[in-house]
């Protein structure tokens, strides 16, 4: 068996684990317990896995031993029944321990930004950009994740030029991950008097957040430029009372952020801050896979805005996913936040071609 000596070694790490949450011993520690629990439910699928798999294999030798022994035909003969239901076992056990020993992705549990921006198409691609908005919010939402609005550019049709979200708490960026790209919904507008199709066009970048003291993000203070600005969107009377919003301009990348639904200037400026390092971090990322290449890459895209990964077809109640050549019937459901089916699918291929590469490298 594979990794037999890792999974060893995390075998008993688990036991470890669970005797010192069993008897902690002096004083209370939160942050030690915190961490306990996370490094606990982080390994113990897999540990579970693996001793399934352990004991099945121990088993089997042990009825093979019997089947074996002609001393006793009876028992060899009961034995080899045995055996038959224990190795039809052992595939299945074997397969879900490989997947779950696969390379995490280091960024699956971390909060994320969903930026959303209107492309080609008009009014009819802000109404687009806020339709993947809110079916991302509605996603998070269903899945008890914190949803929160950071910055918006409404557009006169009641959609979006852009918007920015924050996701937080249950590894959003693991179920999220796919969306960055070019997204085409194929349909009539609502402006569309006579009754023809348009195409049009939005664009997601899904960024997991970048801790401050994160030594691949340094950020120098002089080379940012800080604008403040009335905000003009949710937030009420005070947002347009005050100069509450706030822009970040980093000059050396030309990249520009903006927080303007947070109430204070303080708050808006560190929400944009940490949207500014997401930003620096993903370019620094891509900026990498496009230099060594990456396995990733041919799994969920690049997650460059250039590349087209989904259509949306309201015509034939159609949504292709154009990176696993699959479709998905029901259109109107997926948008109301129904994304399980897609995402799980995404999620298999991923784990296909994660297994592909393992065996083709062992």
């Amino acid at each position: 068996m594979q990794y037999t000596d890792r999974l060893e070694t995390l075998s008993q790490r688990f036991d470890e684990i669970e005797a010192a949450l069993a008897n902690p011993g002096g004083s209370f520690d939160q942050s030690r317990f915190t961490a306990l629990m996370k490094e606990r439910s982080q390994i113990e699928e897999t540990v579970m896995a693996f001793r399934a798999v352990r004991d099945l294999l121990r088993e089997i030798a042990e009825n093979e031993a019997l089947a074996a022994d002609a001393s006793d035909p009876e028992l060899a003969a009961m034995a080899q029944e045995e055996l038959e239901s224990l190795r039809a076992r052992r595939k299945p056990l074997e397969e879900r321990l490989q997947e779950l020993m696969l390379p995490r992705d280091p960024n699956d549990d971390k909060d994320i930004f969903i930026e959303v921006r209107a492309g080609a198409g008009g009014d009819e691609a802000g109404i687009f950009a806020g339709d993947l908005l809110r079916m991302y919010s509605r996603f998070a939402e269903n899945r008890k994740m914190r949803v929160e609005l950071l910055s918006e550019n409404e557009n006169e049709a009641g959609g979006y030029k852009e918007a920015v979200i924050s996701v937080k708490g249950g590894e959003p960026y693991r179920f999220f991950k796919y969306e960055s790209g070019v997204h085409r919904v194929q349909r009539v507008p609502v402006t569309e008097s006579a009754g023809r199709v348009h195409t049009s066009t939005a664009t997601v970048a899904v960024l997991p957040e970048v801790d401050e003291d994160d030594a691949d993000v340094q950020i120098n203070p002089k080379d940012l430029e800080i604008d403040t600005f009335k905000a003009s969107g949710a937030g009420g009377q005070h947002v347009n009372k005050t100069e509450s919003a706030i822009r970040i301009t980093h000059v050396p990348s030309g990249i520009i952020v903006s927080c303007s639904e947070e109430r204070s200037q303080l708050q808006n400026r560190t929400r944009a801050m940490d949207m500014l390092r997401a930003q620096l971090a993903d370019r620094k990322r891509r900026e990498a896979e496009e230099a060594v290449g990456s396995l990733r890459r041919s799994q969920v895209g690049t997650g460059d805005r250039s590349e087209k990964i989904r259509t949306y077809n309201y015509p034939q109640d159609r949504i292709t996913d154009h990176r696993i050549n699959q479709n998905f019937q029901n259109i109107k459901v997926i948008l109301d936040g129904d994304m399980d089916r897609l995402i799980t699918e995404l999620q298999t291929d991923e784990r296909a071609r994660l297994l592909a590469g393992e065996t083709s490298a062992a």
